[in-house]
């Protein structure tokens, strides 16, 4: 039994946080860059360690690293040398520990809640490029310089103490067979794979998630398959596809609704309406055991799933 099913034996839904940019953002700290919320690790680890804290205040299982675009090859282009780039991303789980501890450290904040978990977020190759090919999946490189590319960041992430890898947003399954390889180059880690969707039964590339599923299912290191930065009324339909085709445990954390333009780096349009704590409650019922939020998501988001989720332990 792995970590994911032992957690979710014991505790019935492993509840994530929500988005990372959007309460930097909200705090007035300035993303626009090529690193995204990778930037803020440079200059301000402190406030990344207060949204972990106030995920966890509102009842998240887990601190999912402010990683997803922070690469070595993006922190060379920045002009930062090799060993900080290197540690940059090892203090991203450094963080986010940091931010459990003191959360841990209060009897109060025990009550009821599971030890949580250091998630470490990994974005795929097209969040590096920064040009929206992470909606996309058309980005021209081998399945080997795919692996190349994701290994020293696993690496240094698992090594710096992560319990679990999440390779995430990952719109083709070429470049999610690729992650899962690499995982399994470590001994004993494990990740969750989540792909970014455009319809009610197909990734970003065009693939069918169902194909994705059965794909990710012979990976004994993939924990579970997910399906985020997604609008969430695709969920239901896509929740019930994977479960056709994997056994594995299914993780979801959607976007709020509002559509993100690559080109303008702008968001569009307003959150679904009905509430997080109906929607998510929704997807638990459609088989989703993981669930959280993406882009536009906040600690009031995740608090509306801890809701119902306490109820049911």
């Amino acid at each position: 039994m792995n970590l994911i099913e032992k957690f979710l034996q014991d505790h019935k839904v492993l509840i994530l946080d929500g988005a990372m940019a959007t309460e930097l953002e909200g705090k007035g700290l300035d993303l626009n860059d090529a690193l995204w919320s990778a930037k803020v690790l440079t200059e301000r680890p402190d406030v990344i360690e207060q949204v972990h804290y106030e995920y966890f205040q509102a009842g998240a299982d887990c601190a999912m690293t402010a990683s997803y675009q922070a690469t070595i090859e993006g922190f060379l282009q920045k002009g930062y040398s090799l060993s900080q780039a290197e540690k940059f991303i090892s203090d991203s789980v450094s963080i986010a520990v940091k931010a459990r501890d003191r959360f841990w450290q209060d009897p109060e904040n025990r009550k009821g809640r599971p030890y949580p978990l250091i998630v470490a977020a990994v974005g795929p190759y097209g969040a590096y490029l920064a040009d929206g090919s992470e909606y996309r999946g058309d980005y021209d490189i081998s399945e080997q310089e795919l692996m190349d590319f994701h290994r020293r960041r696993m690496q240094l992430l698992l090594e710096a103490g992560a319990d679990i890898l999440a390779c995430e947003t990952v719109p083709c399954l070429f470049e999610a067979q690729a992650m899962a390889k690499v995982v399994g180059e470590f001994d004993g880690a494990l990740c969750w794979v989540s792909f970014s969707c455009n319809s009610e039964s197909t990734i970003c590339d065009g693939t069918s998630i169902a194909v994705c599923a059965a794909a990710m299912d012979v990976f004994p290191q993939v924990a579970a398959v997910g399906i985020n930065c997604t609008p969430p009324h695709l969920l239901p339909s896509l929740i019930r596809e994977v479960r056709t085709a994997s056994q594995k445990p299914v993780a979801v954390y959607p976007n709020s609704g509002e559509v993100y333009d690559p080109i303008t780096k702008t968001w569009k349009g307003t959150s679904e309406d009905g509430g997080f704590a109906l929607a998510s409650k929704t997807w638990y019922e459609a088989g989703a055991r993981l669930i959280g939020g993406c882009c536009r998501t906040t600690p009031a988001d995740i608090a509306q799933v801890y809701s119902w989720v306490k109820d049911l332990r």
